[in-house]
Order: C-alpha cells, then sequence, then structure tokens
C-alpha cells in the first residue's frame, strides 16, 4: 500500500491541475463551461482526499475456519497495470477516480502526471500517458499485459472493448451510456423539479452520460411544468465557455450537430413536437439550441435511443407501476430520479420493483454524483463501478489464505484419509 505517499501525490496533484486543466484544458478540448470545469476538477481533488483515507482502511476479512489450529483470511493484492479510457466529457473526473483509487490499491496506471510523483520519490512511469485513437484503445484491449482495463465512453465501442479484454480472460470495468429519466408526481414541490430538470438536461450541454433524456410528468401536472420549463430554458446564458456568466456552451463536435438535428427531425417524424429550441446557433462553433420535445410515446424508437445532445422529452403518464416500468424499459441503467412527497412511493422506488439503475435519486437530478458513492449503472450501461464505496475491489485480486499453525492436518468438511 502507497499511503503516505498517495497522501503528498493527491495534494500536489491536484494544485497542478486547478492551475492547469481549468483554465487553459478542459474548455478549449471540448467546450465546458468556466464553472463546470472548475467543479470537475474539484471532483478531482475530493476523490484524492477519498483515496488518501480509504489507503487506510483497506482490508479483508478474518474468517472462523471449521479446522482446528488454522486461520482463514482474505488478502486483497494489486492487479498489477490499470489501462484508463477516459470520455471528453470529462478528461480530469473520470481519470481521477480511477487513477486515485487504482494507485492506493498499489497499481501502475496507463496515464500521466510524472512530474508530481518522481517529486514525491515514485516513478513517473507509474502513471504514463499514450495519446492517440481507436487504434490505441485496441492495443490496450487486447494487450495482455493490461490487467484492468477501464473504459468510460458508448454502449456501441464498450461493448467492442468487453469482448476484446474478454477474450484473453482479461478484467474490464465498464461505465457506458444512460438514457436516464426524471419522473414528476403530481404532489412534487415543481420549485425543486424546474432548475434539477434545467441542470440535468442542459448541463454541459448535454453531454453527460447522467444526463436526463426523458421527462415523465403526471399527466395533472405536465403543461404546466412543460410551460414553466420553456420559460426557464429561454432565461438559459449561451455562450463563450470561458465567460464566467455563461451556462451553456457548444457541442463537442460537428458530428455531434448532425446528430442533433437527425435526433429533432425523428422526434417530429414519430408524433412529437417541438416547443422549445431544435436548431443550430447562428454563431461560430458547434452551438444548438436545447431543445424540448413533447407528444411522443414512450417506446418511440427515438425516445430510447441515447443521443448525446440537449434534447429532452416530456412524456405524460397516469400511474406509478406503468411510469416505474417505463423508466426501466430502455437498455441503459444508469441514473433515475423521482420527485414526490410520498414516504411509501419512495420506497417503492429504491425497492426491487422500482427503479432498475445503478443510481437511484429522490428529489435531486440524475447528475451530480458525489464521489462517496459508487458511480455507474447496470444493463447496457455495463455493470463497472467507479469511485467510492468498495469499488476499490475492482482495482485489486483477491486470495482467499489458509495458515495451519498447529502440528496437526486437519482436512476440509471431515474428510479422513489415511
Amino acid at each position: 500500500m502507497w499511503s503516505s505517499p498517495m497522501s503528498r501525490v493527491a495534494y500536489q496533484l491536484c494544485l497542478n491541475l486547478c492551475f492547469f486543466k481549468v483554465q487553459s484544458s478542459v474548455s478549449l478540448e471540448m467546450g465546458k463551461i468556466y464553472v463546470e470545469g472548475v467543479g470537475e476538477v474539484q471532483e478531482y481533488v475530493d476523490v484524492c482526499d477519498y483515496a488518501v483515507g480509504l489507503s487506510r482502511m483497506i482490508g479483508g476479512p478474518v474468517l472462523p475456519s471449521e479446522r482446528s489450529g488454522h486461520a482463514l483470511i482474505e488478502q486483497w493484492n494489486p492487479v498489477g497495470l490499470v489501462g484508463i479510457i477516459t470520455a471528453f466529457n470529462f478528461p480530469v473526473a473520470v481519470y481521477g477516480w480511477n487513477s486515485a483509487i487504482a494507485m492506493i490499491c498499489g497499481n501502475a496506471c496507463l496515464w500521466i502526471i510524472a512530474k508530481v510523483l518522481e517529486d514525491n520519490k515514485i516513478p513517473g512511469a507509474v502513471c504514463s500517458l499514450v495519446c492517440g485513437g481507436a487504434d490505441i484503445g485496441t492495443a490496450m484491449a487486447r494487450d495482455g499485459r493490461m490487467d484492468l482495463l477501464s473504459f468510460t465512453g458508448s454502449t456501441e465501442v464498450g461493448k467492442q472493448v468487453a469482448l476484446m479484454v474478454q477474450e484473453r480472460f482479461g478484467r474490464s470495468l465498464l461505465e457506458l451510456g444512460g438514457n436516464n429519466a426524471i419522473i414528476v408526481f403530481e404532489d412534487a414541490d415543481l420549485n425543486l423539479v424546474i432548475p434539477s430538470t434545467l441542470f440535468a438536461a442542459v448541463g454541459t450541454a448535454g453531454q453527460r452520460c447522467t444526463t436526463a433524456r426523458r421527462l415523465f410528468l403526471h399527466e395533472s401536472i405536465h403543461d404546466e411544468v412543460v410551460e414553466k420549463l420553456v420559460k426557464a430554458y429561454a432565461q438559459v446564458r449561451i455562450g463563450d465557455p470561458w465567460d464566467s456568466d455563461t451556462l451553456y456552451g457548444p457541442l463537442h463536435t460537428k458530428e455531434a450537430v448532425k446528430m442533433f438535428l437527425d435526433a429533432v427531425e425523428q422526434a417530429k417524424q414519430q408524433g412529437g413536437s417541438v416547443v422549445y429550441g431544435g436548431k443550430v446557433i447562428n454563431r461560430p462553433g458547434n452551438y444548438v439550441e436545447p431543445t424540448i420535445v413533447i407528444g411522443l410515446a414512450h417506446n418511440a424508437p427515438i425516445v430510447h435511443t441515447e443521443t448525446f445532445a440537449p434534447i429532452l422529452y416530456a412524456l405524460k403518464f397516469k400511474e406509478e407501476e406503468e411510469v416505474f416500468a417505463w423508466n426501466n424499459e430502455v437498455k441503459q441503467g444508469l441514473s433515475s430520479s423521482i420527485f414526490t412527497r410520498d414516504l411509501g412511493r419512495i420506497f417503492r422506488w429504491l425497492g426491487p420493483k422500482g427503479s432498475d439503475c445503478g443510481i437511484v435519486n429522490v428529489n435531486i437530478p440524475t447528475s451530480g454524483a458525489e464521489i462517496g458513492g459508487a458511480f455507474g449503472g447496470e444493463k447496457h450501461t455495463g455493470g463497472g463501478r467507479e469511485s467510492g464505496s468498495d469499488s476499490w475491489k475492482l482495482y485489486m485480486k483477491r486470495s482467499t489464505c489458509t495458515i495451519n499453525y498447529s502440528k496437526d492436518l486437519p482436512l476440509a468438511q471431515g474428510i479422513k484419509f489415511q
């Protein structure tokens, strides 16, 4: 374990990132607004803090042995080399989750923080950087020297990565797509619903895996909520990501703009009506209007498609049972939220007949997960967990160890072999 060196590394690393990443790379690289860039680096600071404490608590249980004079323990050891393939939308935080936990577990990582490591008398090669595209990712997935491959990205690419890693019986940690829903019941506090939905749907210009893409509204409040959301959308400050007043920046690429336009057109063809947005903004950069679509069926093909863009489908429902089922009917299972004051409904939502997602929220949006809780999802989201809880176990290998400290040799299950 690297408890003491990691303590120094974590804080120096965070300082370096605060001065470098926020003020240059994040906004320039993917167009994230300044305040979200600051928040992303803060997330790295927080996970380093978390990892420093965790490094002194990792341990395995001591189990009672059925054989007298024997001790039975679990020993956790580093897997070795952790390959980290991160997505464009969180270039700092996702790497931070993986590297901080991986390093306090005793692993080397394929990324770069060489100077900070060397300043703390740890070889810089412990974290190495490789730049490239799909060719580099393929090489990492197929390389048997990669003991664990952590991949964050689309479900389509994640499936290819998983197959390549599994073919060599390697380990993979997958954090893939999300088609996340917010459910608003008739008793919800709309003062919470409107800003929560706005942040979840428009934050990072809809380019989060936890972005809200489906908004299920009880039929009794549907029109009121849509009207309030349209007014809120009209107040979103669009502009230069480096301007501290900007709330909404550009999409990452021209291909993303095309996907946005294609999705809007498909929504119209499938019976939807655009009540806000739906167009490209006439200004330099990949800017599109944040968009609200109403009138679609819950099972419309476009509603079941994750489009990495700021399009929100507002849908009507009548009963709790049906809307819980609609939340679960998409292939992804990352994040989900309900807004209600009904205590019984809250616990049904958290239980086995409620949400099937890895992140299940009540009266908060689908995005904005904390580092103390394991981050990830079920089904086509990949099943992996990063950051908090017991996710450290994915970065280690477990040995069940039996020690005979007696002079006898009793066998398990009382077997006699003479």
